[in-house]
């Protein structure tokens, strides 16, 4: 193993997430680099899933040409919102605001973003009618980071993650208490 990629690795095992965001490791694409790590997510609230998604780091020592360096971060952020939010156009720039602005606020080093971002609104008809309509939204992403201090980046998907699943945002170092139980 590459020792740029043992430090990205040891990197990744140091990063703090937000304790509402759940984290493990899940097998990751073999053809896209020589070396790579994946990780899914998620953000409950009770029984309910909030918001999934996936983490995937990619390590080429020789470097590829799109990527502009030796490691490339490719993402994946999904969840349920009301389904005015994602009927709003606005909401594509939106969310891709989150994506950059959580990577600025971790101080994560990056370059060459690029991405989707879909909304989708879905009524159900017939037999499915009781069904409440629902809205989601969807950001693929990828970017490169400019060395192997990787924790940032995953701690900025964890705030991703989070804040597409309507968590509040935290200040940086400020930890969430937990709800008292009620009685």
């Amino acid at each position: 193993m590459p020792a740029a990629f043992s430090a990205a690795l040891a990197s990744l095992r140091a990063a703090t997430l937000r304790p509402e965001v759940l984290v493990d490791e899940t097998p990751a694409p073999s053809r896209l680099a020589p070396h790579a790590v994946a990780l899914i997510g998620e953000v409950k609230g009770g029984d309910e899933e909030l918001a999934s998604g996936r983490f995937v780091l990619l390590h080429d020592p020789a470097g590829q040409e799109p990527w502009g360096g030796t490691f490339r971060i490719v993402t994946f952020v999904r969840a349920y919102v009301e389904l005015e939010m994602a009927t709003d156009p606005a909401l594509t720039e939106v969310a891709w605001a989150w994506l950059l602005e959580a990577l600025d606020g971790q101080g994560a080093a990056w370059d060459a973003p690029s991405g989707t971002v879909t909304r989708t609104a879905s009524e159900s008809f017939g037999s499915l009618a009781d069904r409440p309509p629902v809205g989601e939204v969807e950001v693929r992403a990828s970017w490169t980071p400019r060395d192997a201090v990787i924790a940032p980046h995953l701690a900025a998907w964890g705030d991703l993650l989070a804040h597409v699943a309507g968590l509040p945002p935290l200040p940086y170092g400020v930890t969430l208490l937990p709800r008292p139980a009620r009685r």
